[in-house]
């Protein structure tokens, strides 16, 4: 599956999100913005797991637990998990089998973006 085309657009998105076509760039946009301005790492966990370090303040984790329950409303197959532990901030992201190559261009993104 790797990178797929939704819409005209070459990104992580898979086929299967139910997201309308006309809201993916928007989406993409604002995944872009929130880990560029709070992501600090990006580690992959294991195979089926990201883990987004976050800079770590309250209105980052409010942004994160919504923008992961918006997205996890479209494309289901995601877990989403904001974790806030001894002034740490993280952002897990766990996929299942088949759903692997959608993870790591997502966390290719987040990488890209963050360095940007």
């Amino acid at each position: 599956m790797g990178q797929t085309t939704n819409g005209g657009t070459a990104s992580w998105v898979p086929d299967s999100c139910t997201l309308p076509t006309v809201q993916v760039p928007l989406r993409l946009a604002e995944f872009d913005g929130f880990l560029g301005a709070c992501a600090r790492t990006v580690d992959r966990v294991d195979e089926h797991t990201v883990r987004i370090a976050l800079d770590a303040d309250a209105q980052v984790a409010a942004r994160a637990a919504d923008l992961a329950t918006r997205e996890s409303s479209c494309c289901s197959f995601f877990t989403f998990t904001v974790t806030a532990t001894g002034g740490d901030l993280a952002l897990t992201i766990q996929v299942p089998d088949g759903y692997v190559p959608v993870l790591d261009a997502l966390a290719s993104r987040a990488t890209a973006v963050m360095r940007a």
